[in-house]
């Protein structure tokens, strides 16, 4: 049995660069936004890894270009929802509060919050993979707020198991392959 393991987030969050240490397989990565245009894959053992495009704001992309990837990852996951083993939101940590802040002072919800709300109601184990932690000064403060932002009561360390700290670029993922396995085993899958 093939199971799924996909990678979500906003553009320039460190999907494509987490997806490359999970796998080993080589995809384009950039600077800019909307460079994975289409999923990736990569299989590792009997799990199918999926780089999904990136969603939200991207300069220098059209609207209509925007609102169609947002559409396309949505259809997908209500689809292909029972073959997912594992939601993998990709968030920039450095960043992640602070723009979170900025939608709800301005009384909408963040697109994380949204999008970690909708991957949750489909009854998909998600991990948050809080990405570039190597920018981050104070570590557990913003992990508790990641936390808080994302509807789960601080500390973050109860959450080990929902939120992984990583720095993709400079392959430190460990927290986040142990959740991997222990959700493979859990399942009765091979890596």
């Amino acid at each position: 049995m093939t199971s799924e393991i996909v990678l979500i987030g906003r553009s320039n969050v460190g999907k494509s660069t987490l997806f490359r240490q999970l796998t080993g397989k080589k995809v384009k990565v950039g600077r800019r936004p909307g460079v994975t245009v289409g999923p990736a894959k990569a299989r590792v053992g009997n799990v199918v890894y999926v780089d999904m495009p990136g969603y939200g704001y991207m300069k220098g992309v059209e609207r209509k270009v925007q609102e169609g990837t947002k559409d396309f990852i949505v259809r997908s996951f209500e689809e292909k929802g029972e073959d997912i083993l594992l939601a993998i939101q990709v968030i920039d940590a450095a960043s992640f509060v602070e723009i979170a802040d900025r939608w709800e002072a301005r009384g909408e919800v963040p697109l994380e919050a949204e999008l970690f709300e909708f991957l949750t109601d489909l009854d998909l184990a998600v991990v948050v993979a809080a990405n570039k932690m190597d920018k981050v000064k104070d570590p557990d403060a913003t992990l508790d707020a990641i936390a808080d932002r994302l509807g789960m009561l601080p500390p973050w360390s109860q959450w080990k198991d929902k939120i992984a700290p990583v720095s993709a670029k400079d392959g430190e993922i460990e927290p986040l392959k142990e959740i991997i396995r222990s959700r493979l085993r859990s399942r009765g899958s091979d890596l």
